[in-house]
């Protein structure tokens, strides 16, 4: 955990964090190495028993396993179970979750890191938020689909086809302009997800189907996490969620519902999250302005039809200097 990335509460509970990296749990980092066997193994399990298993549990398992695959790549890019990054790299190369290679991911999320930039659209590559200039470019039809985005189930349902559509936009660009690292790892992600959907019809289970019902569900699963995790706010430390969620969520998402105290220490391994709010929970509620949510069913009951108010960062007076 990079010491400059890191914002703590208090001396006492600096060193207690301190304390906490050098007992055996987290140098050994046993969780994490065994939720990476346990998702590599559910996910290659289910598929090679799928036909005793039966579709629809199959389907409901590999949307579980994908999911949480994509939770495990975040860790790894935030130096989880080792420090040696292409290491952690090799860990989450495969495309099990189809859209996203890891180097995208990690190089976008890495970015979005940036304390006093984060929720910024002109800096944070995640952020929903718009500059003033691209809002007022986009057409009525635009800014419906945008608001229809905002609402819970328009998070679940729309934003991943955005995402895929940015996504492969963005590989375009690369082959377009001739960016040679950006070319070369579109083309090893091609190549193992072909590798892998050869591996799958030789199974007896439809490629096609797995990216239209495992994983543009999955990522639908994720979206539930970051439907409004943070917000613009004049203060960053305000600007991430705490959400209290229910168990089965917090392993889904690995902690990362605690997304405040994942901001202030980004280096601190998942199973650390949540005692670590815990033993503070008033200061970090205090510290982030109380933007607390009692669980993902709060938001589902708030934003159901309701738009989250997520456009026109209200300090993007900035021109927009993305693609």
């Amino acid at each position: 955990m990079g010491k400059g990335s890191s914002y703590y509460l208090h001396e006492e509970q600096r060193e207690a964090i301190r304390r906490l990296s050098q007992g055996w749990l987290w140098r050994s980092e046993f969780p994490t190495w065994m939720l990476i066997a346990g998702i590599y193994g559910g996910w290659f399990s289910t598929l090679i028993f799928w036909q005793s298993l039966g579709l629809i549990p199959s389907t409901l398992l590999l949307i579980g396993f994908t999911a949480w695959y994509l939770s495990l790549q975040h860790e790894l890019i935030h130096g989880h179970p080792t420090r040696v990054a292409w290491f952690n790299q090799l860990l989450g190369t495969l495309p099990l979750a189809v859209w996203y290679p890891y180097g995208l991911y990690r190089d976008s999320h890495l970015a979005h890191h940036h304390h006093d930039r984060l929720t910024v659209p002109t800096d944070d590559p995640e952020s929903y938020y718009f500059t003033d200039a691209t809002w007022a470019q986009f057409s009525p039809w635009q800014r419906k689909i945008i608001h229809l985005r905002n609402t819970f189930p328009g998070r679940l349902l729309l934003a991943p086809l955005l995402d895929i559509g940015q996504t492969l936009a963005s590989a375009g660009r690369a082959f377009r302009d001739l960016h040679y690292k950006a070319m070369m790892m579109w083309l090893v992600h091609a190549a193992l997800l072909a590798g892998l959907f050869v591996w799958m019809e030789g199974r007896g289970f439809s490629a096609l189907y797995f990216v239209l019902a495992v994983s543009y569900p999955a990522l639908a699963l994720t979206k539930i996490r970051s439907f409004y995790e943070h917000r613009a706010a004049d203060d960053p430390l305000a600007r991430s969620v705490i959400n209290e969620a229910s168990l089965p969520w917090r392993v889904l998402f690995l902690n990362l519902n605690y997304h405040s105290v994942h901001h202030d220490l980004p280096g601190v391994p998942w199973y650390g999250l949540r005692d670590i709010y815990l033993r503070d929970k008033a200061d970090y509620q205090r510290r982030n302005h109380t933007f607390v949510v009692g669980g993902y069913g709060e938001w589902l009951r708030q934003f159901w039809a309701k738009t989250v108010d997520v456009t026109v960062h209200p300090g993007g007076k900035t021109s927009d200097t993305h693609d």
